[in-house]
């Protein structure tokens, strides 16, 4: 089980908001708030899937084969 985080919830959220809406790099917005660039990336990820309404930006496996199709 993870341990309780050091950074509060909704400096948590604005980070990855930061990320996300600004367009700037993981790493650089982790290192001017002096966040750890893969925890920001966890952080990034999880505000993804919830702005997208808890799916995965991977696509399923019908998804990708009807997409190569397309290409073709």
């Amino acid at each position: 089980m993870a341990g309780q985080s050091k950074y509060p919830e909704e400096f948590r959220r604005q980070a990855a908001a930061l990320v996300l809406d600004s367009g700037r790099t993981i790493r650089d917005v982790g290192r001017e708030l002096g966040v750890n660039h893969e925890t920001l990336h966890n952080w990034v990820d999880r505000m993804r899937q919830d702005r997208d309404g808890g799916r995965s930006n991977d696509l399923a496996v019908d998804e990708r084969a009807e997409l190569m199709r397309l290409r073709r």
